[in-house]
């Protein structure tokens, strides 16, 4: 099975140079790792569609960012997506969590489906993820889904390249767990200071995007989405 040290090989090996994003329960473990990263600099933010202006600026200065959000932070960045990365054709590839799939599948539904009223009021789905790959394709960004079995690394990879080759932003959506088992971690470095997430051992995701990290002045690290 894959694990989140592949991830961080694709990334070293894509020379990424900025991981811009917001974390959830999925990501979690990538936006831990990546504090302390030696060649990754990590940058947070405070709503989704930041990230892209964030990351199209980055691009712009001859960087090669990433962005990693929720598909519920997706559904919050249309006009940044449209206005910036896609406008300008910023080559950006998108690491997409996947909110809701894992319903979706047991309710035994597709994002295909017909998008009724009475479908997106059911209790028993999450219906991010019946809007997640529609809204991807009215906004002209290309995607691949990653579940089960497969290999988000991998997926993540061919992600990159595309988003390079055809000069366009370009979407994974990861609809499994990225980390499943002991993650590779580095020696703390002085950039790792500058970003405003916040860890502390032994809380959830969720406590700890909530706590302030006073190692780091004080500064209110991000609120995790669920």
């Amino acid at each position: 099975m894959a694990t989140l040290n592949e991830t961080l090989r694709t990334l070293a090996a894509a020379r990424i140079t900025h991981v811009v994003g917001l974390p959830d329960n999925t990501s979690a473990p990538l936006f831990d790792v990546l504090q302390s990263h030696p060649s990754v600099r990590l940058v947070t933010v405070t709503r989704e569609g930041e990230a892209f202006a964030i990351a199209s600026g980055l691009w712009l200065g001859g960087a090669r960012p990433l962005v990693v959000i929720q598909n519920t932070g997706l559904l919050e960045s249309g006009d940044s997506i449209r206005g910036t990365a896609v406008r300008m054709a910023a080559p950006i590839p998108i690491l997409i969590t996947g909110r809701g799939y894992g319903k979706m599948a047991d309710a035994g539904l597709t994002p295909a489906e017909p998008r009724t009223s009475e479908l997106m009021t059911r209790v028993d789905i999450d219906s991010t993820a019946l809007l997640t790959e529609p809204t991807l394709d009215a906004w002209g960004v290309p995607f691949e889904r990653c579940q089960g079995e497969q290999n988000p690394a991998a997926a993540l990879a061919r992600a990159i390249e595309s988003a390079r080759s055809e000069q366009r932003p370009t979407a994974v959506i990861v609809a499994r767990a990225l980390n499943c088992c002991p993650v590779l971690h580095f020696p703390r470095h002085a950039h790792a200071d500058t970003c405003t997430t916040a860890r502390t051992a032994g809380t959830s995701p969720k406590q700890r995007g909530r706590r302030h990290d006073h190692e780091r002045h004080s500064r209110l690290g991000p609120t995790l989405r669920s």
